[in-house]
């Protein structure tokens, strides 16, 4: 299989793998990756498929549309704190803050709206702006004064515990959300037209995307993506996203509920805010300078400072990201729980998120994993709570939960360590 370095000045020397020129050779690339250790989310995605056959067996209505829904909704606080953590476990590092980061922010945006009766799209710019510069704080620690990130944000993750506390008010109250807009985040349904007008939006969208790629790299005559494989994953994104809007539009009302006008159906509005925070941070860690800067310096970060790359900078960006995407996970576990209270943003949410991007591929050693991994692994993670707390009952069963949830973590770590080992004997 043919290589290519990116010599470009300031870019550290990346190698990547030719572009398949048909279908053929692409499955192939990718059959030889596995068998070098790089299987990505493969192992998330086969645990998808099985924990949704293990659990239709095991309890009827598992598969049914409210438990999807419910699924979606759930989860969107530990996929979006996953996709900022990405950044940070790809260098090595880890942000032990992040979860009561974005509680306080979003504690923040709640006081904004509430108490000061800032218009929604404000309240949330100011609880983005609120974890950026708590990000910013963290990066400048661990990068330039060079406090380990583990020191660092174990520090930050008791500081904002207190600093959580002042902005609510006390240690045992809570800030309950007024505005609709905000309150619908993580629990409203678009309305059904609207789903289908997002879903051609997003295929037009990935379409023209992906033809001005092929046509760009053609003009330079390098080698192009094989239609055949653009066409097979056009398809896909039609068909399946078909087969999603279609079923969240199915009306989930009893009758007497639709007698009075009331309907439940609709995509989710998570779906769309995650799909757009998915395409922003994969094109701007597959598709820029910025992001080959970061797999630089997760890799080596010693041979990215020698070749012009500016580490400090990276790494202080990476935690800017982390703590912005936690401010927004924190709106979305307020909106789903219709407040912000002291106990909100602790250790589980963080934990769950780590493991989440670790189930989906992502290394705690660095330099290997993707943004679509924290969606698989979240993904993955709320089907098993999800199917976990249904088919067991009882006070016990948030235990075996935890018990079930760790022991997924470490089988990943293990997946990831030996993945590693075989890439090393491989090569």
């Amino acid at each position: 299989m043919s290589e290519m370095t990116d010599s470009r000045a300031g870019a550290a020397p990346v190698v990547t793998a030719a572009v398949p020129r048909s279908l053929g050779e692409s499955f192939y690339n990718y059959r030889q990756r596995v068998r070098t250790g790089e299987i990505g989310a493969l192992p998330a995605v086969i645990g998808i498929v099985l924990l949704l056959i293990i659990f239709s067996f095991a309890q009827t209505g598992f598969l049914s549309l409210s438990s999807f829904i419910s699924i979606l909704q759930e989860s969107a606080p530990t996929i979006t704190l996953a996709m900022g953590l990405v950044f940070v476990l790809l260098l090595g590092e880890i942000d032990l803050s992040a979860g009561v980061v974005g509680s306080t922010a979003a504690a923040f945006g709640a006081i904004l709206s509430v108490k000061h009766g800032i218009a929604w799209p404000l309240a949330i710019i100011g609880a983005a702006a609120f974890g950026a510069v708590a990000g910013s704080l963290l990066g400048w620690l661990r990068a330039r004064i060079g406090i380990p990130s583990f020191v660092v944000t174990l520090a930050a993750f008791i500081s904002f515990q207190g600093a959580q506390i002042l902005v609510i008010g006390s240690s045992s109250g809570q800030v309950s959300i007024g505005d609709k807009i905000l309150l619908q985040l993580d629990n409203g349904r678009l309305s059904p037209v609207l789903g289908w007008v997002y879903l051609v939006i997003a295929v037009v969208a990935y379409t023209a995307v992906k033809l001005m790629q092929v046509n760009g790299r053609r003009r330079q005559g390098l080698a192009s993506e094989p239609m055949s494989l653009l066409v097979l994953r056009i398809g896909a994104l039609i068909v399946g996203g078909a087969i999603f809007v279609y079923f969240c539009n199915v009306d989930e009302a009893l009758t007497w509920q639709q007698r009075q006008g009331i309907h439940i159906r609709g995509v989710p509005w998570v779906v769309p805010i995650i799909a757009a925070m998915l395409v922003v941070l994969s094109f701007a860690l597959d598709k820029t300078r910025y992001g080959r800067h970061v797999y630089a310096v997760g890799g080596n970060d010693e041979a990215a400072r020698r070749a012009g790359i500016p580490v400090r900078l990276i790494r202080t960006s990476v935690f800017v990201i982390c703590s912005t995407m936690a401010a927004f996970s924190g709106l979305f576990l307020a909106s789903e729980l219709n407040g912000v209270n002291t106990q909100e943003g602790g250790g589980n949410v963080l934990l769950l998120a780590v493991a989440a991007a670790v189930i989906g591929g992502t290394s705690l050693m660095g330099g290997r994993g993707r943004v679509v991994d924290a969606v698989l692994g979240g993904l993955a993670l709320a089907i098993l709570q999800y199917g976990m707390s249904n088919l067991i009952k009882g006070g016990n069963a948030s235990a075996y939960q935890y018990i079930i949830t760790g022991i997924v973590l470490l089988l990943a770590a293990a997946v990831d360590a030996l993945s590693r080992h075989a890439g090393r004997s491989t090569s």
